[in-house]
């Protein structure tokens, strides 16, 4: 006869749910989870089993720039635009995704000048990362498959240009587990306007366990993270009637989950609700900024409307990392023709604020990572889904371009001061050293201890995995 032996979640809901949960939880909070300074370990219920090599990155921001950030505008300078200025060298026919034909040659209406040791040179838009470009490894020749907004947020986030595959930050989620029990795995911290173009979806798990999807923290509304903390209107809810309230839910979905082993779903929602149960501790913590300095919240910009937005995002992406978040997303622009990266109408008008907004707490940033000593092991990613053309649209608005853009990276594993790649002349394709985006991925996962290829899951008869088929580690951006 075999002594069935009592899983985690029983012991959890043996506990008495509620903060009782809380308390084993605590207790188990390193089973299973990684050595004492919280690096992965071998254990069998991982996908992975332990990394695949040494982990030069232990937790990631990707700041994600939507609607297409224009590279010779930014970070690519090309004098020949002010050479070519005006002249028609662009397709005679619109390729397919422009949203209308090519004009002539538009220079960048903004100056560039080089900054730092490595001569970097950068527009004027950006004046505090470029305080950083010695931190900085760029990618100068990114190149993806679309000039399509959504597919090709798609592309950058999930690998693939259609819906239904899992993003970087689920993949990572479901390789490498938590840091810590008391927050998400991965948080998604969309721009208050708005999400991105496919909502959600960029944040999706995907055919993954669903437990791996981003967990959405909106700052702009009242409860960042709904239904935390029982309404204020429910007095009753609390203390005692709280604790045996979820601890009778507990035992009723896990009754339910015993009947149904393969509803990713229905396992999903129950981690989420002992997770919510576990950030009534954490989060007030985590989210209430009071106790930062004077000299972090005006450093972030928190106190300039320009800035206030992007700042508070970034301030909080600090303090999720530091806290034990393994992965932050941080969005600037939803959707749509306005306030975003999607300058068709206008370069020179519609580009500065855009760049206003996210200039200063980026650069702050940096340099709060640098200045706790967190850079040692988290790597920061600039992107955007895809660049734009050198040429025209309409009076001095650029057209979406898949053909060339840029990435930099901070931190943990990379070579600072790298460059890699390049575009031609114009900044329409890449010349030389071209990234795909699955090149990216995999750079990531490298860095994170994990060989891309064979971070795999079977779903209808196909090992799939982030980067597909394709996809290789760039080694010259790499320390």
């Amino acid at each position: 006869m075999s002594l069935l032996l009592p899983s985690r979640r029983d012991l959890l809901a043996a506990a008495g749910g509620g903060f009782g949960s809380v308390a084993l939880a605590h207790l188990l909070a390193g089973e299973g989870r990684g050595g004492a300074d919280g690096a992965a370990v071998a254990d069998p219920s991982w996908p992975l089993g332990g990394l695949h090599h040494p982990a030069k990155v232990r937790r990631v921001i990707q700041l994600f720039m939507n609607g297409g950030a224009s590279p010779m505008d930014t970070f690519d300078y090309k004098p020949a635009l002010e050479k070519h200025h005006g002249e028609a060298l662009g397709p005679k026919e619109k390729p397919e995704g422009f949203t209308g034909p090519a004009g002539n040659v538009l220079k960048s209406p903004f100056p560039f000048a080089q900054h730092g040791e490595s001569g970097r040179w950068v527009s004027s838009m950006f004046p505090c990362q470029a305080d950083s470009v010695d931190r900085m490894a760029f990618l100068m020749a990114m190149k993806t498959t679309t000039n399509v907004h959504g597919p090709a947020s798609y592309m950058m986030n999930t690998g693939f240009m259609i819906p239904g595959f899992p993003c970087l930050g689920a993949w990572v989620s479901y390789g490498l587990g938590r840091i810590v029990d008391d927050l998400p795995e991965f948080v998604v911290l969309p721009d208050p306007r708005g999400l991105p173009y496919n909502q959600k979806g960029n944040f999706s798990a995907g055919f993954l366990p669903a437990r791996h999807q981003g967990t959405v923290v909106d700052l702009g509304r009242p409860e960042p993270i709904p239904d935390i903390f029982a309404s204020e209107s429910f007095a009753f809810a609390r203390g005692d009637a709280d604790r045996d309230t979820l601890a009778t839910i507990s035992r009723l979905n896990r009754r339910h989950a015993a009947a149904r082993p393969l509803d990713t779903q229905l396992e999903a929602r129950i981690a989420s609700g002992e997770l919510a149960a576990r950030m009534q501790l954490s989060a007030p913590a985590t989210f209430d900024m009071r106790g930062e300095t004077a000299a972090t919240i005006a450093a972030y910009g928190l106190e300039q409307k320009e800035t206030a937005d992007f700042g508070k995002r970034c301030l909080l992406a600090r303090r999720l990392i530091e806290r034990g978040t393994r992965f932050v997303q941080v969005w600037s622009g939803p959707q749509g023709a306005v306030d975003n990266w999607d300058n068709h109408g206008s370069i020179s008008r519609e580009l500065p604020p855009m760049a206003k907004s996210v200039d200063q707490p980026i650069g702050a940033l940096l340099d709060d990572l640098r200045d706790r000593g967190l850079l040692s092991d988290t790597l920061v990613i600039w992107t955007t889904e895809f660049g734009r053309t050198p040429f025209a649209q309409g009076g001095d608005g650029r057209d979406h371009n898949g053909g060339t853009f840029v990435t930099w990276l901070v931190g943990a594993g990379v070579k600072a001061g790298a460059s890699h790649g390049e575009s031609d002349e114009l900044g329409y394709q890449t010349a030389s050293g071209t990234t795909t985006v699955h090149d990216l991925q995999a750079t990531v996962l490298h860095l994170l201890g994990i060989d891309h290829t064979r971070l795999t899951f079977r779903t209808a008869g196909v090992d799939r995995r982030l980067t597909d088929v394709h996809g290789h580690v760039v080694r010259e951006v790499l320390a």
